[in-house]
């Protein structure tokens, strides 16, 4: 009864009150206790996967807490190829976001996170597509590498390897991968330069996690023999939290918001099933590791330091966890005396977290400012405490990257708060806060990380940090703390950021697609911010000869940290169309800086910096607009209404609530976003408004829903059905079904070189099923499958234009694809004076 009472997530209840993963954890006597038993459990498991949000997070969940088991995600990608449902970053900013949510997860249900360097390029058919484009050798050697760091026992698969072009390719790559991986991790002639790091491992057995979906339907999966597979359990309820292993996993899964994976969790039994697919097969069909020796028993010397945590467990006093302190302590001192590396660096670690927890030791480096540049001296607060009546004594602390030690010598009276002022000079060289993974330039299908010890790390590498070096009963135990800044909110109280690191000035285009028309000039703002106080030096914005620039330079002064100015520049085009990259530099103290600062920040991850370039693409398009007003209404998030103010239409965002017949009576385009249809529910009630809108003679140009749920089934005015259809490659061949329909040929000519140079998808869920009003303009499809004609859908209605059209304008156009521009210029240019016919759904 006691087990039941007392199993509750030290992880879990951090991640569902706390916001920002720089919060000091500040675990219950009931968490505590569970921590420690977990100390016990040698054994360890691999997730494999493709993306954030394909891992199963009530079997991480369960293995993780249930069975104390070392648990881990490894993600081949960051998801950078999704879509976006709370903003409009894409590519890698996307990334960026499902990195912190996937980590943000793993402190729900308590697994840990990895990631290869594959770049997620978006959807692909087949695993031989998926495998050309990511370099095969790469991702394989960083799977290798994965396994041969995290030394797993056990490792499931969540996709099948056996079964190509039956899901995203993506998806059956990665089990590939894991199944090739299963014999090479254990030979030392396969990446031999991994093992200056790590040394070979062989795991037990492999398996694969099926569920219904691979069966088409749960009333298949329920009809199928299983009776070979092994079969767990986790419909778990933890009375300790009062909450099932399924509302965790929910909880977890939920943490995916940017693609609108919010889960409501469930009750009951529940039962996992995993199919053997390598390896050994255990005698107990149930028991996942069954035949794999998960005590202290498996590390040379181990034995003493089970028996004296068993001991810890069984005398555990919830009233008093400061009690366990004394024996933790030797506990500790035993596992640093071990040989083998693995095991004591994983316990350690454990050890130290659990120590701290049982005294209420807080330890917390904290910087005057949020942000510093290399070789800037910052201020820090330290502050510590210990909250028992165990000695202790602060002998030191260690400030890095620095290195250097200054004594303390304090003693950490019960509830004496210690607060302790420094300062760090920091290193002229060290590396500015960023993704390390964004810090190389990528290659199509792969990120470059140059340091071997860097690949599969999750988070952003953070350097300053302080080390308190905590003295109990002469047993010295290091402490590690990353430095945060820290203020206090009026509505929500205290809050947390880290220390980031940033260069003396940033630079931004803030116009990052500039569309020349004619060879007229534009003003273009480039604005400069300022990394530290009473920063001088010159603006430039470095153009090709061919392009005409003015001022070549301009003098800036800043006087504070963080203050900004914009400057212009008048650029000239040439006369004949081109595209070129626009830079901004700074150059301070004979020192160049072109970076542009990119700022991500949402309440349910930790706030991100990415530094890119500091560039604009600018096209001299030969483009022909009218001058309509749009009304754009925003869906899940994009970009295209900055896109539409380049070409030099007057855009207006309107609010659903905004839509009524007066206000759509100013313009002659409406516009929805991308998933409009999945994401504005008000848009339910406004179909009527919009479809008089058109027949009273304007335009509406619906872009892309997803197939499934949508706020009505009355999309258009005529019968049309979303389908899956899409196509993938980018450059897949174009045929034009309807060569004299306007929207091909007015005002802008429209030929198959409109349609070279698309990135990630020439577009996707495109209507397979639709009324004849409808005319297909175009028609393309991946190699080996059939036509898809439902990219591009007119139907006049009335004395207007209903346009439906799948193409990727959200991705094409913030990259300045020229054959975007002109196509959509034509769209909106639609006129037509002939009645549409007479077939209508009935409103």
């Amino acid at each position: 009864m006691r087990k039941n009472q007392i199993k509750t997530f030290l992880l879990f209840l951090i991640g569902i009150s706390i916001s920002y993963a720089q919060q000091p954890l500040k675990p219950s006597s009931v968490e505590i206790y569970n921590q420690i038993k977990k100390l016990n459990f040698l054994g360890s498991v691999l997730y494999v996967a493709a993306h954030p949000d394909d891992e199963n997070t009530r079997l991480i969940s369960y293995l993780a807490n249930e069975m104390n088991a070392r648990t881990g995600y490894l993600s081949l990608t960051r998801g950078d190829g999704g879509q976006n449902l709370i903003g409009p970053q894409l590519r890698e900013l996307l990334g960026v976001i499902r990195t912190q949510e996937l980590i943000e997860a793993r402190k729900i249900d308590g697994g840990e996170q990895f990631f290869s360097r594959a770049n997620d390029f978006g959807f692909s058919k087949t695993p031989n597509e998926t495998l050309q484009i990511w370099d095969k050798d790469k991702v394989l050697a960083d799977v290798v590498w994965t396994i041969r760091k995290f030394q797993p026992d056990v490792i499931i698969n969540r996709f099948d390897h056996r079964s190509p072009g039956t899901t995203h390719g993506h998806h059956t790559s990665s089990a590939m991968l894991s199944i090739e991986s299963f014999n090479l991790t254990n030979d030392p002639k396969i990446y031999p330069e991994q093992l200056k790091y790590v040394t070979p491992w062989q795991v037990k057995r492999q398996f694969f996690n099926p569920s219904w979906w691979f069966y088409g339907s749960q009333e298949k999966f329920d009809a199928a023999n299983k009776s070979k597979f092994t079969k767990l359990e986790t419909g778990v309820y933890y009375t300790g939290i009062g909450k099932s292993n399924q509302e965790i996993a929910a909880l977890s899964r939920s943490r995916h918001q940017s693609q609108g994976f919010g889960s409501t969790g469930v009750r009951g039994l529940e039962t996992e099933f995993l199919e053997l697919i390598n390896g050994d097969k255990p005698n107990d069909r149930d028991n996942l590791f069954d035949g794999i020796d998960t005590s202290w028993n498996r590390v040379k010397n181990g034995k003493p330091i089970g028996d004296l945590i068993n001991k810890i467990i069984e005398k555990y006093n919830f009233n008093d966890p400061s009690a366990s302190i004394p024996d933790l302590a030797k506990a500790y001192a035993m596992i640093e005396a071990l040989q083998d590396d693995h095991w004591k660096n994983l316990k350690s670690e454990a050890v130290r977290n659990i120590i701290a927890s049982c005294s209420g030791l807080y330890l917390e480096a904290v910087a005057s400012e949020q942000e510093a540049t290399p070789g800037s001296t910052i201020k820090l607060s330290l502050e510590a405490i210990n909250r028992t009546s165990i000695e202790m004594q602060l002998a030191s602390v260690i400030t890095l990257p620095d290195n250097k030690k200054t004594p303390q010598n304090i003693v950490l009276k019960n509830n004496d708060d210690q607060k302790i002022s420094l300062q760090v000079q920091l290193p002229a060289n060290i590396e500015y806060t960023q993704p390390y993974w964004l810090k190389e330039k990528a290659a199509v299908g792969m990120y470059t990380v140059l340091n071997q010890e860097n690949i599969g790390i999750p988070d952003i590498i953070r350097e300053v940090k302080v080390v308190f070096n905590v003295k109990i009963n002469t047993i010295e135990i290091p402490f590690e703390r990353t430095v945060v800044y820290k203020y206090n909110d009026g509505v929500k109280g205290e809050m947390y950021n880290f220390l980031d690191i940033v260069p003396e000035v940033t630079t931004s285009v803030l116009e990052k697609v500039l569309i020349f028309r004619d060879i007229k000039s534009k003003m273009v703002p480039v604005k400069v911010r300022a990394g530290k106080d009473a920063v001088e030096g010159n603006l430039q914005l470095e153009v090709p000869k061919n392009w005409l620039v003015s001022p070549k330079q301009i003098a800036f002064s800043l006087a504070k940290k963080g203050n900004d100015q914009i400057f212009y520049f008048e650029v000239t085009p040439p006369v004949n169309p081109e595209e070129t990259v626009l830079r901004a530099v700074a150059t301070v103290d004979n020192k160049r800086f072109d970076k542009d600062e990119t700022v991500i920040d949402f309440s349910h991850i930790t706030k991100q910096m990415v530094l890119k370039p500091a560039e604009s693409k600018a096209i001299r398009i030969d483009l022909k607009t009218s001058g309509d007003a749009i009304a754009y209404i925003m869906g899940a998030g994009d970009e295209v209404p900055e896109s539409l103010a380049q070409m030099g239409y007057k855009v207006t965002i309107l609010k659903p609530e905004e839509i009524t017949p007066e206000k759509l009576d100013s313009f002659n385009v409406v516009i929805t976003g991308i998933r409009a249809y999945n994401t504005v529910n008000a848009l339910a009630n406004k179909q009527n408004i919009l479809f008089n809108f058109v027949k009273s003679g304007k335009n509406m140009i619906v872009q892309y829903n997803t197939f499934g749920k949508t706020v009505t089934n009355q999309l258009a005015p005529y019968p049309l059905k979303i389908s899956n259809d899409r196509v993938t490659e980018e450059n897949a061949k174009v045929t034009f079904l309807a060569p004299n329909h306007p929207v091909l040929n007015t005002p802008n000519k429209i030929t198959s070189k409109d349609f070279e140079g698309w990135t990630q998808e020439q577009g996707l869920y495109y209507p397979n099923e639709y009324d004849s009003a409808f005319t297909p303009i175009i028609s393309s499809h991946d190699k080996g499958e059939s036509a898809k004609n439902g990219a591009l859908l007119v139907a006049p209605y009335g004395k207007g234009y209903y346009i439906y059209t799948g193409l990727s304008f959200f991705r094409e156009l913030p990259e300045g694809v020229v054959g975007a521009y002109r196509l959509l210029s034509n769209m909106i240019s639609l006129k037509q004076p002939i009645e549409a016919p007479k077939q209508e759904i009935k409103q």
